[in-house]
């Protein structure tokens, strides 16, 4: 039976890896990066331009420095030798690219970002330098995916007027990007305007009216212009004119100058020519950055900020989430096993029951760390996942029903694990009281980590941007937390002599906390159906029968020799092969294509990041709630607070669009969200004002904390609802 119970138990730990297999595409999959230098040979003092080269997968996008009304500019982090200094990025000029409402500005197929670099006057002539370039960017079609390239070139030295001139491979790369930059602006400029209207005014001398097929301008800041609004041409006898809109955010008067990209078509015999002028002075970053890019929050945030500027502040919280952690729906199974456990041990000597307390603790300690390092280690590889990830995978969801189902089967009395009661229930060494609390402590971690305990949230989420030493300390903590009560009832036995004695009442209670094991199984068989389907789910009920059919077989052939022994384990040992057959066709299985159709039949819409952006950029409140099918804390949530009638009637009344996101599955987008609020798992709440900073709502809701928050929306923004039309579906 140990070896029957041992074999699920490591089917269901190497199901662990599944997240891996199943990560979103990476963006290296879609956008090739390559660091090229266009001179043969640097010499000392004189600069040298070098070029990121930017190729995009077909139909997917890069961002300007000015990403528009959604997105993040590239943005670039030099690694030099001493003494050389990069200068900033040198932007070509960029696209419009229209999605849905929204306006972005950005490059497709290719593009090649320009970066003049000097090198210092005591240059050595006779080696070679090494330059490395971190390049983050977010690459976007449908969806987006941020991405980063670590790239590098080497570069021969040569003493003064030595160089050799240029690269021949590369020159014609270089040669296209220098004719793609705009070029400065031979025409004086003006800006005028009342209200939200602003007037561009070019003067250009003997510039034909009728030459000119189209002007488009791309401003450098981002909240200058309504990137949507379209721009009307007005042609004049001294040069033309641009009608344009401003932002609903701008505020102050209308600035005297607008800083951009103006971008015109003159009309040829055969056609048109593009041109590109350089408007104002936009803002140049610091030396060696980016190019005033967004931070890229995502693949990139910096550690969260707890306020507290200690290491310890974040351990501290994640052991006292820990300690709430116990009190949280997805722990109350498993105190049922320890609450047995507690009992069993009240008889035993000291050392026995600190043994079992130490043990449990190691069990949930060890565990925590196992899966922290799993998740550290795969979003190391690219992969877009938080904390509770393992139970986005539907194979170990699958190897959970079953455990918990032989789990309460043993509680029930239909069968016996090992000599002992069932705290040692899953014992996988012969006789050792130890073992059977270690294991518990590792079911305790593998059902509690899906949990969002208050305190947790922000100390997890600074683990994850931190170094993975400080990560694993914090979630070691955070196992303390969890293991700390047992542990401290173990290591003062006389606080266990209040309990009762063990004895034949045992029996009732073990069969009684056998129920609420079972409606553990009925909600992981909940959450996989949310996951994969009905196909999936029959599959694995038929997976219960066979396990009860196997379990049935193992405890005749306990009470049979010979040749009935051998048949009654065979069939067991058969049983559990088409158990592991139905888990692994579970896991091939994929999400249902109207998974996230179905958010938006109980009022809500379903969360994209572009809905989102359209959403704030048209100045409307936005509730978004981040959800999951496995997280209890987020189902209690939405039904006692959410779905409430005060609460819906406030959304209605303040006019605040509600965004549901649904991680129950791996989806990147929702990972980004959580990663830029400092959350690493769901529940996840944000109002997100009109205008403003958004608002994180505690873990914990109450319907009048809804309610208020929604109150304290600006009236202004509540009246912009109503002269939005809402977007075809």
């Amino acid at each position: 039976m140990r070896a029957f119970l041992g074999a699920i138990l490591g089917a269901l730990c190497l199901s662990l890896l599944s997240p891996a297999s199943q990560a979103a595409p990476k963006a290296s999959d879609l956008v090739q990066a390559e660091l090229l230098t266009e001179s043969r040979a640097i010499e000392p003092g004189k600069p040298f331009t070098v070029g990121v080269r930017l190729r995009m997968a077909e139909h997917w996008h890069t961002y300007w420095r000015n990403p528009g009304d959604s997105g993040l500019a590239t943005e670039i982090d030099w690694t030099l030798p001493p003494g050389f200094e990069a200068g900033p990025i040198q932007w070509p000029t960029p696209s419009r690219i229209p999605v849905s409402h929204l306006v972005n500005y950005g490059y497709e197929d290719e593009t090649t970002l320009l970066v003049e670099v000097t090198p210092p006057a005591d240059l050595a002539p006779g080696k070679s330098v090494s330059m490395k370039a971190l390049v983050r960017y977010l690459v976007c079609e449908r969806e987006c995916i941020p991405g980063e390239a670590d790239l590098s070139a080497t570069v021969p030295t040569a003493a003064a007027g030595q160089g050799g001139g240029a690269e021949p491979t590369s020159a014609y790369i270089f040669t296209a990007a220098r004719a793609s930059l705009p070029k400065p602006s031979p025409w004086k400029t003006s800006v005028s305007g009342e209200g939200e209207r602003i007037t561009l005014s070019v003067e250009a001398p003997g510039l034909k009216p009728d030459g000119i097929a189209s002007a488009y301008f791309f401003p450098a800041g981002e909240t200058a212009l309504d990137h949507a609004a379209p721009q009307a041409l007005t042609m004049r006898p001294d040069g033309f004119s641009l009608g344009l809109q401003r932002s609903n955010v701008a505020s102050g008067p209308i600035p005297t100058e607008l800083p951009g990209v103006l971008v015109i078509e003159e009309k040829l015999d055969g056609g048109t020519a593009r041109q590109s002028f350089q408007i104002g002075t936009a803002p140049e970053p610091a030396k060696g950055s980016g190019a005033g890019a967004l931070p890229p929050a995502a693949t990139n945030a910096p550690p969260v900020d707890l306020g507290f500027g200690s290491v310890a502040w974040a351990a501290f919280f994640a052991f006292l989430g820990g300690l709430v952690l116990n009190l949280m729906p997805c722990v109350f199974p498993v105190l049922s096993i320890k609450v047995l456990s507690l009992v069993r041990h009240s008889g035993e000597g000291a050392a026995s029951i600190r043994l079992a307390g130490l043990a449990y603790t190691a069990g949930v300690v060890v565990s925590f760390l196992a899966l922290a390092g799993l998740l550290l280690a795969v979003r190391a590889g690219g992969a877009e996942i938080g904390w509770g990830f393992q139970l986005q995978s539907p194979a170990l969801v699958v190897g959970l029903i079953f455990l918990l189902a032989a789990v309460g089967l043993s509680l029930s009395g239909v069968v016996e694990f090992g000599t002992g009661i069932a705290g040692r229930v899953g014992t996988l060494t012969t006789g050792s009281g130890a073992s059977g609390s270690f294991l518990t402590g590792v079911l305790a971690a593998l059902v509690a980590t899906p949990c969002t305990a208050p305190f947790m949230g922000a100390a997890v989420g600074y683990a994850l941007t931190a170094p993975p030493v400080v990560a694993l300390s914090v979630f070691a903590a955070l196992g303390l937390g969890l293991a700390a009560p047992f542990l401290v009832l173990t290591l003062w036995p006389a606080l266990l002599a209040r309990l009762p004695r063990p004895g034949p009442w045992m029996d009732t209670l073990k069969q009684v906390l056998a129920f609420p094991v079972y409606a553990t199984v009925a909600w992981l068989l909940f959450v996989l159906a949310q996951q994969v389907g009905p196909g999936a789910l029959f599959s694995t009920l038929l997976g219960l029968v066979l396990l009860g059919f196997g379990l049935w077989c193992w405890r005749l052939a306990a009470m049979r020799d010979g040749w009935g022994r051998r048949i009654g384990q065979s069939a067991a040992v058969a049983s559990l092969a088409g158990l592991l057959a139905i888990g692994w066709s579970v896991a091939q299985e994929r999400p249902p294509a109207a998974g996230q159709a179905a958010a938006s039949q109980d009022g809500t819409e379903p969360f994209t990041q572009a809905r989102l952006d359209q959403l704030r950029a048209e100045g409307r409140p936005v509730f978004v709630n981040m959800t999951a099918a496995w997280c209890i804390t987020c189902l209690v949530n939405e039904r006692t607070v959410l779905s409430t009638a005060a609460v819906k009637a406030k959304l209605g009344e303040t006019g605040t669009v509600y965004l549901k996101g649904d991680w129950t599955n791996q989806n990147p987008e929702i990972t980004r969200l959580l990663e830029r609020h400092g959350r690493s798992g769901v529940p996840l709440y944000v109002l997100y004002p009109g205008q403003g900073e958004p608002v994180v709502l505690p873990q914990i809701l109450t319907s009048s904390m809804v309610v208020d928050s929604l109150s304290a929306l600006p009236a202004g923004v509540r009246r912009a609802e109503a002269s939005i039309p809402s977007p075809a579906n």
